[in-house]
């Protein structure tokens, strides 16, 4: 049953139950997206090759980078997932229409996606793949455009060869950082009563019906208990016969506590994206122009020294140092808890702090460059247009002496979401006070550090 500290949005808001149960909804927004992300492509092949004047460069990595990482996931989770069109192409192709529900099997060779494959370590090896590149990409639309391209490509190849969205499921880079860090989002997708899915047989979330289709997440409603790999797209609310389906707002980071379904390759993610949201500040907001220059790939031996620093830091170095840290952890605390436990359930507290670093180096990216976004939309191929009367719009960056304020604001609140959710952790292992209490020092140690290193970056 729903708990009290959630709040009903369906029953609450009518209008909002009509809206997403509509087969027009999502398909609709999909298509506007897909014209904006074909727009992005072909700025980037044909347009001009300054970044500060092309529709690929702003749009992709400052106008949607800053909505997606400040506005869409920490407050609503997987929204993005819902209307992004890389699966489109893909999904509609395979259900060979695109808003009427169509009869009979998906058109596709419904292969099995490999067992071993079912988690986030493809999705965490391309987020780092991308990543490596990620000076390059930022700073020239072409290569952007191919990336953008590719990562179409290959979801369309995937709906041919395996049923529903395999692609962001399990491989879509962007799609593996969204589903970690919803867990924070304050917005959840849950089922009313267990009980009525336990006893419902035809299980039509999960097979489709007249009204839509089986989850293309391949997941199953009634056993939801985190966001992580719930799309919120929202068919199991057009097909549930019992009208069981909700969308409840609830405290935020409700997710970090369900301790059951604490998994190895998420915690990876966590390093991960905190050690990412560390390099990029180092990179582009550092003094250390040679440092941007290796990563730009000036040459391809001090790009080779970067890439595999910038490996060793996320997958050897991070995680070496908590495992240090889990042991001083256990030690100062006597629990007798298996330290590779230990170890993933407190990866799970750099979530806010690794979610705040992201927003923090979003900030200073883009209150800096984000006015460029003015200009490039009446331009977006540099080729001298003025569709809206903007081309000549100069830059101006936005609140440059409150950039630092909002920084350090963003980084020590998600450090005393982080610290909070260690003794949390901590108390699951253990029902002393005092002994959760030492178990959670040496994590908040290694937070604080971390969290001053992004402030020494920041301020100077």
């Amino acid at each position: 049953m729903v708990t009290p500290s959630r709040i009903n949005l369906l029953e609450r808001l009518p209008l909002l139950k009509t809206i997403l149960k509509s087969r027009a909804f999502q398909p609709v927004l999909m298509l506007i997206t897909l014209f904006v992300f074909v727009l992005a492509i072909l700025t980037g092949l044909f347009g001009t090759p300054a970044g500060s004047r092309n529709f690929n460069i702003i749009f992709v990595w400052i106008v949607w980078w800053a909505l997606l990482i400040i506005v869409m996931v920490p407050f609503f989770g997987r929204l993005w997932c819902a209307i992004c069109p890389i699966p489109a192409p893909g999904e509609w192709l395979q259900r060979r229409g695109i808003i009427q529900r169509r009869t009979g099997r998906l058109l596709t060779l419904n292969r099995r996606w490999p067992r071993r494959l079912k988690n986030m370590w493809l999705q965490n090896f391309g987020f780092l793949g991308v990543a490596m590149f990620s000076t390059i990409i930022l700073t020239r639309p072409s290569v952007s455009a191919w990336v953008l391209f590719s990562f179409l490509l290959v979801g369309v190849m995937l709906s041919a060869v395996y049923k529903n969205r395999i692609f962001c499921r399990y491989v879509c880079p962007v799609g593996g950082f969204i589903g970690l860090y919803s867990m924070l989002s304050p917005v959840e997708l849950r089922v009313e009563d267990q009980g009525i899915c336990a006893s419902h047989t035809t299980k039509d979330c999960i097979t489709g019906n007249e009204h839509g289709y089986g989850c293309p997440w391949m997941v199953f409603p009634g056993n939801l208990t985190r966001n992580t790999y719930c799309g919120l797209c929202v068919e199991c609310l057009k097909t549930c016969p019992k009208n069981n389906i909700v969308i409840n707002l609830r405290p935020f980071g409700s997710d970090l506590m369900v301790a059951k379904e604490r998994r190895l390759d998420e915690a990876y993610k966590a390093f991960i994206m905190l050690g990412c949201a560390l390099l990029y500040s180092v990179v582009l907001l550092g003094p250390w122009g040679w440092l941007k220059n290796w990563a730009n790939m000036d040459t391809l031996p001090h790009w080779a020294i970067y890439a595999a620093a910038f490996l060793a830091i996320n997958l050897l170095v991070l995680p070496g140092l908590f495992w240090l840290v889990t042991v001083a952890s256990r030690r100062l605390s006597g629990q007798a808890v298996p330290l590779r436990r230990l170890f993933v359930d407190y990866a799970y507290t750099l979530v806010p702090l690794g979610l705040s670093g992201w927003i923090a180096f979003s900030l200073g990216f883009v209150l800096v460059n984000g006015s460029y976004a003015l200009g490039v939309v009446s331009d977006p191929f540099g080729w001298g247009w003025n569709l809206f009367g903007t081309a000549q719009a100069g830059w101006t960056p936005l609140w440059p002496t409150l950039t630092a304020f909002l920084q350090v604001g963003t980084l020590t609140a998600g450090l005393l979401f982080s610290v909070n959710t260690a003794y949390k952790i901590a108390r699951q292992n253990s029902q002393d006070h005092r002994l959760a209490f030492l178990a959670t020092l040496p994590v908040t140690g290694f937070l604080t550090l971390v969290t001053l290193g992004f402030l020494r970056l920041y301020l100077g």
